[in-house]
């Protein structure tokens, strides 16, 4: 991978990624180092005149009305983020936490922060060699940003806290020393710059989102599979039927499932079993297609939110100002991350449905539980039950973190936005969702040895069963699935499935 240049304007999502899961170096492009250094020798003139400016001559919050004498102002900085430090609960993977460091240096690249250039220069170098800081998942309001977690974020900066390196836990000081990187004293401002900001949130959003179109993908490939197993009825997929109410991922979905299907002998017309088909199955294209045109809708709030600048007060050099404003409220996010959950979460709903037909006898025609030695063998009985309680857990998680707020900072904050809250359990329901679509393309495999073995899979689908059963064998008698189960989770997380059969068709 080449070193991704970032500039606080144009940050991809396969950027995050790269730099997240594969380890890319980042490096700022001459015209952000140009306007960084820009907006730092203003944040300077502004102390030399004297002018009273929120968070840089004042206190935070509630003690914005406290004036700081200059001589404390680099002291006001550190005591900012060791106070504001008080994260709780589980710790964030690597991962989260490069991409948070991630985003908050392409935020503050934009030149508009007013952070000195050599403390930006420090964090990159953090994330080119691997200083990951110990970032704990609760404590974030998502009001003035991340302020909690992002100040654990910046705690090994300045030589404290903890951090991983090397897959190893230590002091953020000894990991900065091991790493060869020496630790900065913050001055004016510059505290504020780190932790005001939506880069926690977005860091976790950024992830879930790539996962989720992913998944998108094995849905419709899992979905595909029940229509052969079940011998489903493609007339619903037809292209002119769509094209009369043209939601792009309702015809998207219909397209992609026929072309899985393609040359399939398993599947009928209507009229030639039955005339219709459950839900289930007839609306696939509507009910994947409504979650794929959210995940549209997310993504694109997302990449508006990683190239913003998001802390406070803004540096406006050309106008001669510091704005005191609001851009690093994260109600945008709140919104987009609650409806990423539901999203993700109407996914794995129907694919626990499909996973009912194929086990239910009265529906599939098949085998009992798909076992063909019933009584004796239970087969996929309890694999639904499992499939049963993630998408229950997943409908209590749905509920929108968003709708909540509670005032902090003495009613100076007097709402926020929770909006790490709906990330955070965006992620959740997507770790459900992928064990549930896991679950039924292993039971749709087993439908499938199930049924008539003379009859062609379709191009796509051929394609998905083989990987599969490469790994994970027909059931002839009870085993621990849960073993099955996790083998389909590393084939999805790796995504060989759907980029196999995509490269297929």
């Amino acid at each position: 991978m080449s070193e991704i240049l970032l500039n606080g304007k144009s940050l991809t999502l396969n950027d995050i990624v790269n730099v997240a899961r594969f380890g890319a170096k980042i490096a700022l492009c001459p015209e952000a180092a140009k306007a960084v250094s820009t907006s730092r020798g203003y944040v300077e003139r502004l102390l030399e005149e004297g002018r009273k400016v929120y968070g840089i001559s004042t206190g935070f919050g509630e003690f914005a009305k406290v004036a700081i004498p200059p001589h404390q102002v680099k002291e006001l900085q550190r005591n900012l983020i060791v106070s504001h430090a008080c994260g709780v609960g589980q710790l964030f993977s690597d991962e989260v936490v490069r991409a948070i460091m991630l985003l908050r240096i392409n935020a503050l690249s934009s030149g508009f922060s007013g952070i000195r250039l050599e403390v930006l220069q420090t964090l990159i170098d953090m994330v080119n060699a691997g200083v990951h800081p110990i970032i704990p998942e609760k404590g974030s309001l998502g009001a003035s940003g991340d302020l909690a977690p992002l100040a654990h974020m910046a705690l090994p900066l300045i030589g404290l806290g903890e951090a991983r390196y090397n897959g190893e836990y230590m002091s953020g000081a000894q990991a900065m020393a091991k790493a060869g990187i020496v630790p900065v004293e913050l001055a004016a401002k510059e505290g504020l710059a780190l932790i005001n900001g939506t880069q926690v949130m977005c860091g976790i959003g950024a992830l879930i989102v790539h996962d989720a179109k992913q998944l998108m993908k094995l849905a419709d490939i899992s979905a595909a599979m029940v229509m052969e197993a079940l011998n489903g009825v493609t007339d619903a997929y037809n292209p002119k039927l769509h094209a009369l109410r043209p939601h792009k991922g309702q015809m998207d979905t219909a397209a992609n499932v026929l072309k899985l299907l393609e040359g399939s002998e398993r599947t009928t017309r209507q009229g030639e079993m039955r005339i219709q088909d459950a839900y289930s199955l007839r609306c696939v294209p509507q009910i994947h297609g409504a979650s794929k045109d959210a995940l549209d809708y997310v993504e694109q709030r997302l990449l508006t939110e990683i190239n913003s600048v998001t802390d406070n007060p803004i540096i406006l050099e050309d106008e001669d100002t510091a704005i005191s404003g609001g851009n690093f409220h994260g109600q945008p996010m709140a919104l987009a991350f609650d409806f990423l959950g539901i999203a993700i979460s109407e996914i794995a709903n129907v694919s626990e449905r499909r996973i009912e037909r194929l086990v239910n006898p009265a529906l599939s025609g098949l085998p009992a539980f798909l076992t063909e030695n019933g009584g004796l063998n239970s087969g996929f009985m309890i694999a639904q039950y499992s499939a049963a309680s993630l998408v229950s857990e997943n409908k209590v998680l749905a509920h929108p973190a968003s709708v909540d707020s509670i005032p902090s900072s003495a009613g100076q904050e007097d709402h926020v936005s929770m909006g790490t809250i709906s990330a955070r359990k965006a992620a959740e329901i997507l770790f459900n969702a992928k064990r549930v679509i896991g679950i039924e393309l292993v039971a749709a495999c087993q439908a499938i040895d199930l049924g008539d073995g003379s009859k062609k899979l379709g191009t796509g689908t051929s394609v998905a069963y083989d990987i599969i059963r490469k790994v994970i064998p027909k059931l002839d008698e009870d085993r621990e699935l849960y073993i099955d189960f996790e083998k389909v989770a590393l084939l999805i997380d790796t995504e060989i499935i759907s980029e196999a059969v995509w490269e297929m068709i």
